[in-house]
């Protein structure tokens, strides 16, 4: 299992750990995202607002009360987006040539304002692109909350940059 190697403290001793060449990616292999992101109501107001999701279940304390979820919940493209972007530093942070799709998405449990998600990403597959100058990779990426409870998974499946050779 990799980890992350970054540390925080002082903005002035903040190393980051380079995205993954296709070489450096193994099928199999699982990869924990240290980071962790608390997600304020504010979050979700701002993604709403940006995508222009009026959703009450998001939006409206009252509306939401009277569900089967007691509250508003977090939307869960954001969840899903914020979980690609935790993932960023340990998978492709610097080595990606496009995302090419992200599928299989469910949300089996609700985020609500206030929970903390950190995600991992599962490599299931990986193939060198035709001309064999790249490579694409599928990764399985899996959020959870503070409780250990699976909130959202998704495949992404991304192009590579193959390591440069040496002459």
């Amino acid at each position: 299992m990799r980890t992350s190697t970054t540390f925080l403290g002082s903005l002035d001793n903040v190393c980051r750990m380079a995205g993954l060449y296709y070489e450096e990616f193994t099928v199999g292999e699982t990869i924990e995202h240290e980071r962790r992101r608390t997600i304020s109501e504010s979050d979700n107001q701002r993604f709403c607002d940006m995508t222009m999701n009026q959703q009450p279940l998001h939006l409206d304390a009252e509306f939401a009360a009277d569900t089967e979820f007691g509250g508003r919940l977090v939307n869960g493209l954001y969840t899903m987006s914020l979980a690609t972007g935790i993932s960023i530093p340990e998978t492709t942070d610097g080595t990606i040539v496009a995302n090419l799709s992200y599928d299989d998405v469910e949300h089996p449990k609700p985020v609500f304002h206030g929970d903390t998600i950190r995600a991992q990403s599962t490599v299931t597959e990986k193939r060198e692109t035709s001309d064999g100058e790249r490579g694409i990779v599928t990764m399985c990426v899996e959020v959870f909350n503070q409780d250990d409870d699976l909130v959202c998974s998704f495949d992404r499946t991304i192009l590579s940059l193959k390591r440069a050779l040496e002459e």
